[in-house]
């Protein structure tokens, strides 16, 4: 019975807390973006029980978000739940987490249960999740593109401004024009639900291939060169906490992260080499990082604007 629970029932459990969180938030952001706003302009937006305790009738608004952000995670997982099924490795079903965050999840992951047989495996395990999530994300942001709006001439200032665009945005963008001039650039829009769900994906999608620890970059760098591996993991702290005060906090966050001891890299064995096939993956996870990755996901976010914003901080005349 419990074995069964945790196999089915807690996947099944977690994922249906999910659809409610995702889906109240993208009912949140779809109302702003029904009034020509940006996604976040209000603390309530960013916790929006109360609001929806108010106007229940709102709460399906929010299927377009859930649907999209959740498929976004899932096809991430079950990539990684395949190749692993493909080399005769356990693994759990995704879990999808709910969490009070801007997105209604902390993303989702499966357990991995028994050990990596070859660099081959380990590559495959790394590098298709990922890919699968990038496509999936690709599709909601050139869906979310053609259903945005210009921004409202009087929109209130968002408290939570999404960062540097991704290059695969100013990519996706360029191309889109192309097909409908109306579609206005990435600094002027009210962006629907679902191009906020695409822009999410991205993210969770570079922040899955930083290369070290038992990312999913970690998997890959592994799979090429073990000692690459180590060093990298050594130093990422070091640079993602000269980055949380140069660009955004939360890389701090992950500096941190991948300083825990869990995160050390199981070992593999090394007795074969990695095929061609599988090397030229690896080159494709690294472009796909390039593709998705920005160091300012969002703005005034850095521990130096944070200190610097601090009133405390300041000496007065």
């Amino acid at each position: 019975m419990r074995s069964t629970f945790r196999e089915y029932g807690l996947p099944l459990l977690l994922l249906g807390a999910s659809v409610v969180t995702t889906t109240a938030n993208g009912a949140r952001f779809m109302q702003n973006f029904i009034e020509g706003m940006p996604p976040v302009v209000r603390d309530s937006d960013l916790w929006p029980w109360g609001w929806l305790a108010d106007h229940p009738d709102l709460f399906a608004t929010g299927w377009a978000f859930s649907f999209a952000l959740l498929g976004i995670l899932l096809v991430h997982e079950f990539g990684h739940y395949f190749a692993c099924r493909w080399h005769g490795i356990r693994a759990t079903l995704p879990w999808v987490l709910p969490a009070p965050t801007l997105s209604g999840t902390a993303g989702a992951v499966i357990q991995i249960r028994t050990r990596i047989p070859s660099r081959d495996a380990l590559m495959d395990v790394g590098v298709y999740g990922p890919l699968a999530g990038y496509v999936a994300s690709v599709m909601a942001v050139a869906v979310g593109f053609a259903l945005s709006v210009h921004s409202a001439a009087n929109a209130p200032a968002a408290i939570v401004r999404f960062g540097g665009e991704p290059l695969t945005i100013r990519l996706l963008h360029t191309l889109l024009v192309q097909w409908d001039p109306a579609i206005p650039p990435f600094d002027q829009i009210a962006p629907h639900p679902v191009l906020v769900a695409g822009w999410i994906g991205l993210f969770i999608t570079s922040l899955n291939l930083i290369p070290g620890g038992q990312l999913d970059g970690g998997h890959l760098l592994y799979a090429l060169s073990p000692r690459l591996h180590r060093v990298f993991t050594n130093f990422l702290p070091i640079v993602l906490f000269i980055m949380g005060a140069i660009f955004w906090v939360g890389w701090m966050l992950w500096g941190i992260f991948l300083m825990i001891p869990a995160m050390r890299h199981p070992r593999v064995p090394l007795q074969t080499k990695l095929h061609r096939g599988r090397a030229i993956l690896g080159i494709v996870g690294i472009v796909i990082f390039l593709l998705s990755f920005t160091p300012t996901p969002f703005y005034d976010s850095s521990l130096m604007h944070f200190l610097h914003a601090n009133p405390f901080s300041s000496t007065q005349e």
